[in-house]
């Protein structure tokens, strides 16, 4: 893995956004995997901001976005797909029906989850996938012992999650307990993967990621097996890595 560590929250989001945007002019036509949450308002909104500033086009773009609350219409203030549309996909030039979103109002969750894995499979899988990481360790909605070669399906989530997530609802409404996630096995096809997390909060998560044991209990630790990982963190995320020193030397920058 690469661990590029910021300084700031600020400076880890823009830098994530640049190497999306590299990524991007260097292959037009690439298929983009995609997350919500807190951590990639930021980074969307440096995106959005390089497209309006004329340094990258979205024009030939596609994208599936990790997860979806099951039992939410599109069109509910709190699902993915309209967070998508709000947070990104109205303000850049990606083609109308290019971003991809699991349907959570589905009536059958698990033959949307099925359909929506073979989507990916006929895109010829994720060129980049853009993860955020759970305290827990989770990523996507692959929650402590999920399976490490798991595709997407159904998952129930755990209650530290949907209380972490409790924050995006209007008061008295709580998450829904289950979601269409992509699997971890899907999430390691990707042909490179750019995971970003800030924040002293993610710290014993980003401790065990890095430097632990690749283990179910906390999932994002098998993108130590992936051939081309990043890590973005700032400097608070990154507090309890033993070997920052040799990641500063590495990647001064």
């Amino acid at each position: 893995m690469k661990i590029l560590i910021l300084d700031d929250a600020g400076a880890a989001s823009a830098r994530a956004a640049g190497l999306i945007a590299d990524h991007v002019r260097e292959k037009p036509e690439t298929v983009l995997g995609l997350a919500t949450g807190g951590t990639m308002e930021a980074v969307y909104a440096h995106l959005i901001a390089l497209h309006r500033a004329g340094e990258v086009s979205f024009a030939g773009v596609s994208s599936f976005n990790l997860d979806e609350y099951v039992g939410l219409a599109g069109d509910h203030p709190c699902s993915y797909r309209r967070y998508m549309a709000e947070k990104l996909f109205d303000q850049i030039d990606m083609a109308p029906g290019a971003g991809h979103l699991p349907k959570g109002e589905a009536e059958d969750p698990e033959a949307e989850a099925d359909a929506y894995e073979a989507k990916i499979v006929a895109a010829g899988d994720l060129d980049l996938q853009l993860l955020g990481l759970g305290q827990n360790g989770h990523i996507g909605f692959n929650e402590p012992t999920s399976s490490l070669s798991s595709l997407t399906r159904l998952k129930t989530l755990t209650r530290s999650t949907r209380e972490a997530n409790s924050r995006f609802f209007p008061a008295g409404e709580e998450p829904p307990r289950l979601a269409i996630t992509m699997g971890i096995g899907t999430i390691m096809r990707a042909r490179e993967v750019l995971l970003v997390a800030t924040g002293e909060a993610k710290a014993e998560a980003v401790e065990q990621v890095v430097e632990g044991a690749v283990s179910a209990r906390w999932p994002g630790s098998i993108l130590q097996m992936h051939r081309k990982a990043t890590l973005i963190l700032d400097r608070a995320a990154a507090c309890r890595l033993e070997l920052t020193d040799y990641y500063m030397d590495v990647h001064p920058e």
